[in-house]
Protein backbone atom coordinates (compact mmCIF):
# COMPACT_ATOMS: atom_id res chain seq x y z
CA UNK A 1 0.00 0.00 0.00
CA UNK A 2 2.98 2.11 0.56
CA UNK A 3 3.88 2.09 -3.29
CA UNK A 4 0.42 2.13 -4.43
CA UNK A 5 -0.75 4.67 -2.87
CA UNK A 6 1.75 7.64 -3.97
CA UNK A 7 1.42 6.01 -7.79
CA UNK A 8 -2.48 6.53 -7.28
CA UNK A 9 -2.01 10.44 -6.49
CA UNK A 10 0.42 11.10 -9.26
CA UNK A 11 -2.28 9.39 -11.40
CA UNK A 12 -4.98 11.29 -9.94
CA UNK A 13 -3.50 14.33 -10.47
CA UNK A 14 -2.18 13.60 -14.45
CA UNK A 15 -5.95 12.47 -15.25
CA UNK A 16 -6.79 15.64 -13.85
CA UNK A 17 -4.57 17.87 -15.40
CA UNK A 18 -4.84 15.90 -18.95
CA UNK A 19 -8.53 15.52 -19.03
CA UNK A 20 -8.85 19.26 -19.11
CA UNK A 21 -7.09 19.74 -22.47
CA UNK A 22 -10.03 18.89 -24.47
CA UNK A 23 -11.92 22.07 -23.32
CA UNK A 24 -8.58 24.35 -24.27
CA UNK A 25 -7.45 22.51 -27.23
CA UNK A 26 -10.72 22.54 -28.54
CA UNK A 27 -11.58 25.92 -28.06
CA UNK A 28 -14.73 25.00 -25.45
CA UNK A 29 -17.48 27.58 -24.93
CA UNK A 30 -16.95 27.39 -21.49
CA UNK A 31 -12.82 27.40 -21.50
CA UNK A 32 -12.77 30.68 -23.69
CA UNK A 33 -15.08 32.15 -21.64
CA UNK A 34 -13.09 31.72 -18.77
CA UNK A 35 -9.95 32.76 -20.22
CA UNK A 36 -11.50 35.60 -21.70
CA UNK A 37 -12.90 37.16 -18.46
CA UNK A 38 -9.34 36.93 -17.21
CA UNK A 39 -7.96 38.48 -20.73
CA UNK A 40 -5.95 35.62 -21.21
CA UNK A 41 -7.88 34.16 -24.33
CA UNK A 42 -6.69 32.59 -26.84
CA UNK A 43 -2.89 32.41 -25.53
CA UNK A 44 -3.46 31.92 -21.78
CA UNK A 45 -5.88 28.97 -23.01
CA UNK A 46 -3.41 27.32 -25.25
CA UNK A 47 0.05 27.77 -23.22
CA UNK A 48 -1.96 26.73 -19.52
CA UNK A 49 -2.88 23.42 -21.75
CA UNK A 50 0.33 22.60 -22.86
CA UNK A 51 2.12 23.62 -19.61
CA UNK A 52 -0.47 20.93 -17.80
CA UNK A 53 0.16 18.08 -20.20
CA UNK A 54 3.99 18.72 -19.52
CA UNK A 55 3.27 18.89 -15.86
CA UNK A 56 0.91 15.69 -16.49
CA UNK A 57 3.68 13.43 -18.10
CA UNK A 58 6.17 14.55 -15.69
CA UNK A 59 4.31 13.02 -12.94
CA UNK A 60 4.00 9.91 -14.48
CA UNK A 61 7.59 9.63 -14.92
CA UNK A 62 9.46 8.23 -11.55
CA UNK A 63 12.82 10.60 -12.25
CA UNK A 64 10.76 13.77 -12.98
CA UNK A 65 8.01 13.53 -10.56
CA UNK A 66 8.90 16.51 -8.11
CA UNK A 67 9.27 19.05 -11.10
CA UNK A 68 5.66 18.04 -12.42
CA UNK A 69 3.99 18.39 -9.23
CA UNK A 70 6.13 22.18 -8.58
CA UNK A 71 4.81 22.47 -12.13
CA UNK A 72 1.02 21.74 -11.25
CA UNK A 73 1.47 23.55 -7.70
CA UNK A 74 2.24 26.53 -9.64
CA UNK A 75 -0.38 26.14 -12.87
CA UNK A 76 -2.97 25.76 -10.57
CA UNK A 77 -2.76 28.19 -8.06
CA UNK A 78 -2.47 30.73 -10.14
CA UNK A 79 -6.16 29.07 -11.40
CA UNK A 80 -7.32 29.41 -7.84
CA UNK A 81 -6.09 33.11 -7.48
CA UNK A 82 -8.60 33.96 -10.84
CA UNK A 83 -11.37 32.10 -9.80
CA UNK A 84 -10.85 33.80 -6.07
CA UNK A 85 -10.19 37.45 -7.72
CA UNK A 86 -11.87 37.59 -11.30
CA UNK A 87 -14.49 34.80 -11.66
CA UNK A 88 -16.06 33.65 -8.58
CA UNK A 89 -15.98 30.13 -7.21
CA UNK A 90 -18.76 29.59 -9.40
CA UNK A 91 -17.90 30.21 -13.05
CA UNK A 92 -21.57 29.70 -15.31
CA UNK A 93 -23.82 28.20 -12.53
CA UNK A 94 -21.10 24.54 -12.11
CA UNK A 95 -21.76 24.84 -8.58
CA UNK A 96 -18.37 25.36 -7.74
CA UNK A 97 -17.11 22.16 -9.30
CA UNK A 98 -13.97 23.78 -11.31
CA UNK A 99 -12.80 25.96 -7.70
CA UNK A 100 -12.90 22.77 -5.76
CA UNK A 101 -11.48 20.65 -8.55
CA UNK A 102 -8.50 23.10 -8.34
CA UNK A 103 -8.58 23.02 -4.63
CA UNK A 104 -8.33 18.71 -4.90
CA UNK A 105 -5.48 19.20 -7.20
CA UNK A 106 -3.36 21.84 -5.45
CA UNK A 107 -3.60 19.97 -2.28
CA UNK A 108 -2.62 16.31 -4.21
CA UNK A 109 0.20 18.23 -5.89
CA UNK A 110 1.52 19.56 -2.58
CA UNK A 111 1.39 15.85 -0.94
CA UNK A 112 3.23 14.40 -3.73
CA UNK A 113 6.20 16.95 -3.69
CA UNK A 114 6.83 16.62 -0.06
CA UNK A 115 6.66 12.85 -0.49
CA UNK A 116 9.22 13.34 -2.80
CA UNK A 117 10.84 16.45 -1.10
CA UNK A 118 14.05 14.59 -0.83
CA UNK A 119 14.56 14.53 -5.16
CA UNK A 120 14.17 18.20 -5.27
CA UNK A 121 17.71 19.66 -6.20
CA UNK A 122 17.47 22.99 -4.36
CA UNK A 123 15.70 21.96 -1.09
Amino acid sequence: MKKKFPLLLRITVAIILIQTLRFKFTAHPDSVYIFTKVGLEPYGRIGTGITELIAGILLLIPKTVWIGAMLALGIIGGAIMMHLTRLGIEIKDDGGVLFITAVVTFILSAIILWTRRSEVKFF
